[in-house]
């Protein structure tokens, strides 16, 4: 039996990179995952077989999380599949590839859309069916490392690093934990950049392993702090970018 066996999960954008991964290391440990995508629905489709491959059980549910009520109208799609949820995985996202000066307003709004706004309100509307012990786990970005070519980007994850603080302190009396991921550069299709070997080299060079993460090294961090070994860990920033400027 595998540590999350009986237990239920959710995992927004799990149709593709860290998502993919996790689904299927929460599957692995005996999750039933709830496979959320925004619009890919073949994708979604092949994260639930990998769960099946890999020896759990998968469910689908779409829906766009930028629009307005779309996390109230995804928990009551949950419902219809499950009667409650243990961990909740908070990694749909997208970057903005843009600084400061090249900025808009629609690029600001549509950078906190789904970095920001959506993991508050699936958080929100989650807690009524989060069970007592369990665990909500956000994918964010490294509050310490500044890269101004993303600026919105970074600053709507930095909001879900003190939304994982408040939501710690606010759910510990119901046992349930609270922490953020942040992962370093990771081959992602978010990551298309990599297919240039310049790039890549200079994504390695962020690491003090000298590779780029893969979804798979982020999944077992998630797959962590989703288990009872991570009962005394919450309301921290954990991060995952495999030593990105350890040092500095």
């Amino acid at each position: 039996m595998g540590v999350l066996t009986g237990r239920t999960a959710l995992i927004t954008g799990a149709s593709r990179g860290i998502g993919r991964a996790t689904a299927v290391r929460l599957g692995r440990e005996g999750a039933r995952v709830a496979v959320h995508y925004g619009s890919n629905e073949e994708a979604a489709r092949q994260t639930v077989a990998a769960v099946e491959a890999a020896g759990g059980t998968a469910f689908m549910l779409g829906a766009d999380l930028t629009a307005p009520g779309a996390a109230e109208a995804l928990w009551r799609a949950f419902d219809a599949e499950a009667d409650g949820v243990d961990v909740i995985v908070n990694n749909a996202g997208l970057a903005v590839f843009k600084t400061v000066e090249e900025t808009e307003e629609a690029d600001f709004e549509t950078a906190f859309a789904l970095n920001a706004k959506a993991p508050f309100f699936v958080a929100k509307h989650g807690l009524s069916r989060l069970r007592d012990g369990g665990r909500i786990i956000n994918v964010t970005g490294p509050s310490r490392i500044a890269l101004p070519a993303i600026a919105a980007t970074v600053m709507a994850k930095g909001a879900v690093n003190t939304l994982t603080r408040n939501l710690a302190r606010h759910l510990a009396p119901r046992g349930i934990t609270v922490n953020s991921v942040t992962p370093g550069i990771t081959e992602t299709d978010l990551a298309a950049y990599l297919a240039d070997p310049a790039m890549r080299e200079w994504g390695e060079s962020f690491s003090a392993f000298g590779r780029v993460g893969r979804p798979e090294d982020i999944a077992d961090v998630i797959a962590f702090l989703a288990s009872d070994d991570a009962r005394w860990v919450t309301g921290q920033e954990v991060d995952a970018t495999g030593g990105a400027m350890l040092g500095l």
